[in-house]
């Protein structure tokens, strides 16, 4: 039983930990990366700026406020909406770059700015497709499903960045699943991408029984590619197969296990979409994700040109492009296909033939995080925020991720945080394997 010595020193530790809690919020409250609530629809006043309609499928709640639109929480059903993004003029911005406002609201010239942004019903989201697609040459959809770490803002503005880019000319459609935009979060964004698996089937099966749609592609990120995947399989399995008209399956960096993957595809049968996988041996999050998950190498991150790598992608028809020397992304390497413009745009031509993704705002805080002590063991954890802390004061990525993980744990989940075991908040090699 617990002596009373030790459970006074456990409740003088919960209540240091919350005050600390409390102290950051305050010293944070109204810091953070880029602006928020960047969806209130501003007047077009930019007549050379370039426009990305999508439609919108989720699994997020509604957001109280407009400029959110919706949360990192999970809904009980699918919501959808009808979003307008201003890309700035040719010349204002790098291709692969994502212009941020620096304050609100936005001006159309220079910054990333929303046209429209309406929450609408399954009815008009079909209604909004057909018409989409008759505008396409060749009744083409493109549906574009993020990773971890990715805010319902950052997921839309970067998928207009990648459609812009990469002249794709379907119909974009962005499937966004429960992410509460933080490393600190990626046991819930996991799970999330299990809540979201049979709305995205859903979609699936929906676009293969539309007459109107004749191709699909599909472009996966991250995590994201353990939904996709994931759903392909759910779909084939409860059809015998999967659908001709879903051409080209394009997986980025994705966090998927070597090992499940291979049954995935097995499950999938024959024929199955042209897969072009997207890997890079320096990426860092996969990396640490790989530590998390029992050491067994992830999808993305794999050498293919190493045994037995090469010989199972050639069996199973699946083209690779290594980005590994690709200077590129984020801090970790892992957003280099949607931020080089040489590859962002061999994405469009590989849509265009056959018919990197998310702004991750990583903060140094996050990096050191994820250097040191393994995403999971930190994902909601009073100890992983501890250690975040320092470098949230001066860092604004790291304060706004900071942050937003404080807001989603609460006081009450603070005071229920248990000490990590020693392994888990080591940062020595001997903690890979917990």
């Amino acid at each position: 039983m617990e002596t009373s010595k030790r459970r006074g020193e456990r409740v003088r530790s919960s209540l240091g930990i919350r005050l600390l809690a409390c102290a950051l919020i305050s010293v944070l409250a109204g810091c953070g990366g880029h602006r928020k609530n960047v969806l209130t629809p501003v007047a077009d006043t930019a007549p050379q700026s370039h426009r990305v309609e999508m439609l919108i499928a989720t699994t997020r709640s509604p957001s109280v406020s407009r400029g959110e639109m919706f949360t990192g929480e999970r809904a009980r059903t699918p919501n959808f909406a009808d979003i307008t993004v201003s890309v700035p003029p040719d010349g204002a911005r790098k291709v692969g770059e994502v212009s941020w406002p620096k304050k609100l609201p936005p001006n159309p010239a220079t910054d990333f700015a929303t046209l429209k942004a309406d929450m609408i019903d399954i009815d008009a989201a079909k209604a909004w497709l057909n018409t989409s697609v008759r505008k396409t040459p060749d009744g083409s959809a493109l549906v574009f499903i993020h990773g971890f770490n990715t805010r319902f803002e950052d997921s839309v503005y970067r998928f207009a960045q990648i459609v812009q880019d990469s002249g794709v000319r379907s119909a974009p459609i962005l499937v966004t699943w429960p992410s509460r935009g933080s490393l600190l979060a990626y046991g819930y964004d996991r799970e999330s991408t299990n809540y979201t698996r049979n709305a995205l089937e859903n979609l699936f099966q929906y676009l293969a029984k539309d007459a109107e749609v004749k191709e699909v592609s599909i472009l996966a990120h991250s995590m994201g590619n353990w939904l996709t995947l994931e759903a392909l399989r759910q779909m084939a399995i409860r059809n015998g197969g999967l659908p001709a008209k879903f051409k080209n399956v394009m997986l980025a960096a994705p966090d998927v296990d070597v090992d499940v993957f291979r049954s995935q595809i097995v499950d999938m049968g024959t024929p199955h979409p042209q897969f072009t996988l997207f890997v890079s041996r320096d990426d860092r999050a996969l990396a640490v994700s790989r530590r998390v998950w029992g050491d067994v190498a992830r999808l993305g991150s794999i050498d293919p040109e190493q045994a037995p790598y090469k010989q199972e992608l050639a069996d199973a028809d699946i083209k690779v492009i290594d980005l590994t020397k690709v200077k590129a992304g984020d801090r970790l390497n892992h957003g280099k296909f949607a931020e080089s413009p040489e590859i962002v745009r061999l994405i469009g031509a590989r849509i265009s033939d056959g018919q990197t993704l998310t702004d991750n705002r990583i903060g140094l805080g996050d990096t050191i995080l994820a250097a040191t002590t393994g995403t999971a063991a930190a994902a909601g954890n009073a100890a992983g925020l501890l250690l975040a802390a320092p470098v949230a004061i001066v860092d604004a990525n790291t304060r706004d991720n900071f942050s937003s993980q404080l807001d989603a744990l609460g006081p009450a989940g603070m005071s229920r945080s248990k000490p990590l075991p020693k392994c888990q908040a080591a940062s020595s090699v001997n903690c890979r394997k917990q």
